[in-house]
């Protein structure tokens, strides 16, 4: 079966609130690699309860980087990446059980569906997370890693989804503001305060209207804002850099 020729990567940190759920979903794979990032929870002693799962603790290299260095420790050359908030069901499980792998050049794109606080928001996601390791990987990027698709590889895109349990604690949204905003600030700047207003703005109206989050209630209008803030904090961050380099070159 193709299931036994897949590694399941997955990187965490402080993941205790999910990483059971996710980790129970996937029973039925041999291998689930755990890359741990200096956790401080409980989330190594649930995965130790887990036969499969693998544990490997390491730094933080960013997103991409760090993925690729789970990825080089896995058993299998086919890699099923995901995170430690994201869950398979049955039917995908069973889906990705008929794949022939015997193609090294394809990759698969899997619908992600998203939830906040419990409720399935109107985005849903179309990403890559299963490749061949020696085909291809993912990119540096710090945040917002994706793998990357060679021109000579074909991606198909599976029928069935997951879930991703974005949001399941609103203090999720500050802390993840904190960290996400970091990376995506890290080395850049914005020198236009225009910038900052427009890009949160964007946000907010991209996510409450043009997502339809609107029709959610009181849950569409905390996740359209909750977009507008990092959006705001991720330039804001940028802005004040190009501000302190001006200081620098007074």
């Amino acid at each position: 079966m193709s299931i036994n020729r897949i590694s399941v990567v997955m990187i965490a940190k402080n993941a205790q609130e999910t990483i059971a759920e996710s980790l129970s979903s996937l029973l039925r794979f041999d291998e689930v690699l755990l890359y741990l990032n200096h956790s401080l929870d409980n989330t190594k002693q649930i995965a130790l309860g887990y036969q499969n799962v693998k544990i490997i603790e390491g730094d933080f290299l960013g997103f991409g980087d760090t993925k690729n260095q789970a990825a080089s420790c896995a058993k299998y050359d086919w890699i099923l990446s995901l995170d430690s908030d994201e869950i398979l069901d049955d039917a995908l499980i069973d889906e990705i059980v008929h794949l022939d792998l015997d193609k090294k050049n394809i990759v698969y794109n899997i619908k992600r569906d998203n939830y906040f606080l419990g409720y399935k928001t109107q985005s849903q996601d179309v990403i890559t997370r299963l490749y061949h390791k020696h085909t291809t990987k993912f990119n540096r990027n710090r945040v917002h890693e994706k793998v990357i698709i060679p021109k000579d590889c074909q991606v198909e895109t599976l029928k069935h989804s997951f879930i991703h349990l974005n949001i399941i604690d609103i203090n999720q949204t500050l802390t993840k503001i904190i960290h996400y905003t970091d990376l995506g600030a890290e080395g850049k700047k914005t020198c236009f305060f225009a910038t900052v207003i427009a890009k949160s703005l964007f946000a907010f109206f991209k996510t409450y209207i043009l997502q339809g989050n609107i029709l959610k209630g009181w849950i569409g209008y905390v996740l359209a804002v909750n977009s507008a803030n990092k959006r705001h904090y991720k330039y804001l961050k940028q802005y004040i850099h190009c501000q302190e380099e001006k200081k620098g070159n007074r």
